[in-house]
């Protein structure tokens, strides 16, 4: 398996000496960076597990980019403590044993003392039985609830849990009337989780399951699933995916000409969704992070900010392209990292965890995080906004 390693060896002190202010620009928190006693010091070594290929690899892109845009910034401004960062990064091709067996080298070969990924669910929970073993604290940057439920204690999570979206949803169906849902997801560990929390929330708002159907990845065709939806005449569609056969979904409702609202969740907040459904994505809604119009942040806001700074960057780094929420629980994941890191006494896994867990009022782009012992995500329904696409682009929905 391939590696893209990021080496900035910080060259004068006059670049160490503007650390503190560009990082703490970076994070909108406390600075991750003090000036050093030498100009050169050893790396601090970040693993991140990526999808790059497979099913996920329209999410895993903006986040590698994100990753290698933030950790340049890191290091351009001398470095944490001095220390430049040094991010290893391994492709798991959207594959949970793929995850494990990267997780495993970067450990054992790379001697990382942070992880950061993976991009899914299921890529996310195949990594935790070397961080348990390792003792080397996760940053993920998947949705799924039980990356951050139950807590462990070196696991965190940047993006809005599904058990904070999927109520956040019902709450919104329930406003427009609705009843009765079909629910199709895929078979994945993003698919099963969100559709376990939509069976086990949805009786709270009044609102019942009347289909439920799944595909594996890789599928091409789900009319036989959602022929069985249509049949039973639910209010609305919901679709749980992330991944690139959620395209296919919307297109293959369309064809059957399904009329009912549909609806999807923050695996759908990526531009790659629309453009693969095309005209079959109009009218379909979600719920994601503020990212993909800024102004939900509020535009006096330190947020707000923030975002734009990210996003300008993101741009040039990426010839053209705005952030997706992805990028953004990278860049939330890198930083978070960053900081707790700036603060820990001594570069230990076990140092830089403590400061993790620490982590209070971060600014960042899925909101701000503070986390507790209780709390592994650190953000809530305020950080969330409902969106529905229309002519190729989302906007805030009515």
């Amino acid at each position: 398996m391939g590696s893209i390693r990021t080496r900035t060896w910080v060259a004068t002190i006059a670049a160490i000496a503007v650390a503190t202010m560009l990082v703490a620009g970076c994070t909108g928190g406390d600075t991750a960076t003090k000036a050093p006693e030498a100009a050169v010091k050893e790396p601090i070594k970040i693993g991140a597990v990526v999808s790059l290929t497979g099913s996920y690899a329209g999410l895993g892109a903006g986040e590698k980019t994100a990753l290698e845009m933030e950790v340049k910034k890191i290091n351009d401004a001398g470095g944490i403590n001095g220390r430049p960062v040094e991010l290893i990064i391994e492709d798991d091709a959207t594959d949970a044993a793929k995850a494990q067996a990267a997780t495993t080298k970067l450990i054992e070969q790379d001697k990382v003392v942070a992880l950061i990924g993976a991009t899914g669910t299921g890529q996310t929970m195949g990594m935790r039985g070397d961080v348990e073993r390792s003792g080397i604290p996760q940053v993920s940057m998947a949705g799924g609830t039980a990356i951050t439920k139950p807590v462990n204690k070196l696991v965190w999570a940047t993006p809005w849990s599904n058990a904070i979206v999927v109520p956040y949803e019902l709450a919104y169906m329930q406003k427009q009337g609705i009843k009765t849902i079909g629910v199709i997801g895929d078979s994945g560990g993003f698919g099963k989780d969100g559709m376990a929390v939509f069976k086990a929330q949805a009786p709270k708002y009044g609102i019942k399951i009347v289909s439920e159907q799944t595909f594996n990845a890789g599928d091409t065709d789900m009319t036989a699933q959602l022929t069985k939806i249509k049949a039973a005449n639910p209010d609305a569609v919901v679709l749980v995916s992330a991944g690139k056969e959620a395209s296919t979904v919307v297109k293959n409702a369309a064809q059957l000409k399904i009329t009912k609202p549909m609806y999807g969740t923050h695996g759908n907040a990526r531009v790659q969704f629309i453009e693969g459904a095309g005209t079959a994505a109009n009218g379909f809604k979600f719920a994601a992070g503020k990212i993909l119009i800024p102004e939900n942040y509020g535009v006096d806001t330190e947020a707000y900010k923030v975002a734009q700074d990210f996003i300008t960057r993101f741009k040039a780094a990426s010839g053209g392209k705005a952030p997706d929420t992805f990028a953004g629980h990278a860049y939330d994941a890198i930083n978070i990292i960053a900081v707790a890191a700036g603060k820990a006494a001594g570069m230990t896994p076990a140092a830089l965890a403590a400061q993790i867990e620490k982590t209070a009022g971060f600014v960042g782009i899925g909101g701000t995080f503070t986390f507790t012992p209780e709390d592994h995500n650190g953000l809530s329904e305020k950080d969330l906004v409902m969106y529905e696409i229309k002519d190729g682009k989302w906007q805030v929905a009515k």
